[in-house]
């Protein structure tokens, strides 16, 4: 199973991190938030990831390509530029890091990989800013049941994201952003199965407009219900307080299911 990792966006609401940074490498005790979101599918057996990239996409890569050295003990030979690696802690992940440009929408970045996944089964997708305690290996399975092309993650929060209104199970409606309401809200953690690519139509396309309103239309478009822990980082308050319940040892992402 393959999880792509929305990481391009230029995090503007956190500008006094992502000045410098990629909003997905804002850390989190010390770890970026990617890593951590990474870290919650590995508990659930899933280690093949592809990161979209798009904004400072070059210090993702440069996080990954030193990460085994960082998570290793080293013995350098200077005169011959040779390194041995001892005691590594890295983790049994396959990432692939593909640019999807500095300005492509959610929806056109995944367009763009289209060419990077398999044309059968299902894949997981979810966002470089968000962790949540959700059982992602019912959500596989409960996506796997419906035989619907679409399963969003629903969630309620304080209301200041896209709202959905569901029947039995079904999204009925999904609007991006509401003014006003409250009720479930896209928490990510999507599963799609292929043809999804038919709802996206170029780089301009944004995910979680036309594509789900049209899926939501067409009744193709499930939620998966979570009432448990679920929190984006948006903004600096958000990122402290994920370092707060870091700091304490309570974090509920870090909770295997």
């Amino acid at each position: 199973m393959k999880v792509i990792v929305l990481c391009g966006g230029m995090g503007t609401r956190l500008s006094e991190e992502t000045q410098v940074k990629p909003k997905p490498m804002v850390e989190i005790g010390g770890r970026p938030i990617l890593w951590h979101i990474m870290k919650m599918y590995e508990r659930h057996d899933v280690t093949d990831f592809t990161l979209a990239l798009g904004y400072k996409g070059e210090l993702i890569k440069d996080y990954f390509l030193n990460y085994h050295a960082r998570q290793s003990d080293l013995t350098v030979h200077l005169k011959s530029g040779t390194a041995e690696y001892s005691n590594p802690t890295a983790e049994d992940w396959h990432v692939s890091l593909i640019d999807t440009g500095a300005d492509t929408m959610t929806g056109g970045r995944l367009l763009r990989l289209k060419p990077h996944l398999s044309s059968e089964g299902p894949f997981m997708v979810t966002y470089g800013d968000g962790v949540s305690d959700v059982d992602l290996t019912e959500l596989l399975a409960f996506h796997r049941s419906h035989g619907r092309l679409a399963t969003v993650t629903a969630v309620r929060p304080a209301a200041r994201f896209g709202g959905m209104r569901l029947g039995e199970g079904r999204v009925q409606e999904f609007k991006e952003k509401p003014q006003s309401g409250e009720g479930w809200i896209n928490g990510g953690f999507f599963v799609f199965e292929p043809a999804i690519f038919d709802y996206l139509k170029s780089d301009a396309t944004v995910l979680e407009q036309s594509p789900l309103e049209t899926l939501a239309e067409d009744g193709e478009l499930m939620a998966f219900e979570h009432s448990g822990y679920w929190q984006c980082m948006d903004t600096i308050r958000d990122r402290d307080a994920l370092q707060a319940l870091w700091a304490s040892g309570k974090a509920p992402w870090t909770r295997s299911q």
